[in-house]
């Protein structure tokens, strides 16, 4: 039975889009944990494979991984 907040979605994330690979209503922040609409999905990184919830937290995050090195500077 599914919860009141439907069930996640599965997805892989391109450069500008993304393709669903299991149906769902929702992903996950992957730095705040927050439920992320598929309808409201705007901001992910294809090289991460993580969605955002929104612009700052996603800057944030490219910050973080920029100054371990997993960006070119």
């Amino acid at each position: 039975m599914l919860d009141r907040f439907g069930r996640p979605a599965r997805l892989i994330y391109g450069s500008g889009s993304y393709r669903i690979v299991e149906a769902g209503d929702y992903v996950l922040c992957a730095d705040t944990g927050q439920r992320i609409n598929l309808a409201a999905l705007r901001y992910w990184s294809h090289e991460l494979q993580e969605a955002y919830f929104s612009a700052d937290v996603a800057s944030k995050r490219y910050a973080e991984m920029r100054a371990k090195g997993m960006f070119p500077a």
